[in-house]
């Protein structure tokens, strides 16, 4: 791994923060939400997000600890003033007047794709990689997040989990591991449908990698729909008849939905069909791939098949925000739904900016993004934040 160059403690205020989220359009983002304070107070609404994104920074630090580290950052922007270190009630409180949604649309207005054709990854054939895949947040138990969210498990049976639990489905993209759009839901909700849900973010230029627990001709239609193509994976057990085969050994074939009995509404796609060999040649798990690319003579069937692997990426994705970021079996601390979502829309944010710096950093010095180490960008960042010990008083 390369270390990230970028002096992130240069930047002003709260360094990482500041640089991809400016004072000025966190305003405006609060002021839309209508969470802008109409009294003057000890913890405006702007140093309120600033905190809870310190949180997500600083996961699992407790609050205090978090908002003395982010004293000295806001007094260099001038923004305190003679302000003093508020109690950590007063803090609970705060976060419940800003809410979640101030969050979540700072993360839907800054959210966009940074790959390039130059970088490694980030397209193939002309086309951006993406992919969808989902995962599940652990969150305090109390009985309001249980009501709100779900507790997996089956419910005629005690063997539950020991914690209500958010589900979260994203769109990656694989070149700079951006998140580029994210829906969350109790675990209740499957991720087929809240995948549903992804497709407003994609268009023409796009070719979307999922797994096999996606393919559903509601889902595959939606997101065809937008223009983009389409490589997923096949169930083991699903049927694709050999309507016409092709000359590199991939063959047409229609998928139709569930409701289709007569299969009166069929969908045409390519089926990729090949096996996995081991070290010793000893063959592993086959797989089979749909694909809204038809063409055999442009799209050869090796090539689709050997890309599939990009799908993998979603998966150090999470392993960023869940294991590096947030800390290897945190449970979100919050007792409120709405406390968690804004906890979740935070960590997020601050992802979103660790991995916008990476891509700069690695554009900047001609790397692949994924040379350049997700923990060490992490504590450069947290640098660009905190002060020296004793360097200042509360």
């Amino acid at each position: 791994m390369v270390r990230v160059s970028a002096d992130v403690s240069e930047v002003s205020g709260l360094g990482l923060l500041t640089w991809v989220y400016p004072p000025g359009l966190v305003d405006r983002v609060v002021a839309a939400c209508g969470r802008a304070e109409q009294r003057k107070r000890l913890l405006p609404a702007r140093l309120v997000v600033y905190f809870v994104l310190g949180l997500a920074l600083f996961s699992p630090a407790p609050y205090l600890e978090v908002m003395r580290h982010l004293v000295e950052g806001l007094r260099g922007l001038g923004l305190l003033g003679d302000w003093r270190l508020p109690a950590k009630s007063s803090l609970f409180r705060a976060r419940q007047r800003l809410g979640c949604e101030p969050l979540r649309v700072l993360f839907a207005t800054t959210a966009r794709p940074m790959a390039t054709e130059a970088t490694p990854g980030g397209f193939w054939r002309g086309l951006r990689l993406l992919t969808v895949d989902g995962t599940c947040w652990d969150v305090a138990d109390t009985p309001a997040n249980e009501a709100a969210f779900g507790r997996p498990g089956n419910g005629r049976s005690p063997d539950k989990s020991a914690f209500p639990q958010v589900r979260m489905v994203c769109l990656v993209e694989s070149g700079t591991h951006l998140v580029l759009d994210a829906e969350l839901a109790g675990c209740r909700t499957g991720e087929v449908t809240l995948v549903g849900r992804l497709p407003r973010s994609c268009g023409p230029g796009q070719l979307v990698l999922a797994d096999r627990a996606f393919l559903g001709m509601p889902l595959w239609r939606a997101f065809a729909a937008t223009g983009a193509d389409l490589l997923w994976r096949v169930p083991a057990n699903r049927v694709l008849p050999m309507d016409r085969l092709l000359r590199d050994g991939s063959w047409l074939s229609r998928i139709h939905a569930a409701t289709d009995a007569a299969h009166t509404d069929p969908v045409t796609v390519r089926v990729l069909a090949y096996q996995l060999t081991g070290t010793g040649q000893a063959v592993q798990e086959g797989y089979r791939l749909v694909t809204t690319l038809l063409d055999a003579r442009r799209y050869p069937a090796r090539q689709p098949a050997a890309l599939y692997h990009e799908r993998w990426e979603v998966e150090s994705v999470l392993a960023e925000l869940k294991t590096r970021q947030r800390g290897a079996q945190v449970v979100l601390v919050s007792k409120t739904p709405d406390g968690v979502l804004q906890q979740l829309w935070a960590h997020l944010l601050v992802h979103r900016a660790l991995r916008e710096l990476m891509a700069r950093t690695a554009a900047t010095q001609r790397l692949d993004p994924d040379r350049l180490s997700f923990t060490e960008t992490l504590r450069a960042a947290r640098r660009s934040v905190t002060v020296t010990p004793g360097s200042f008083s509360p």
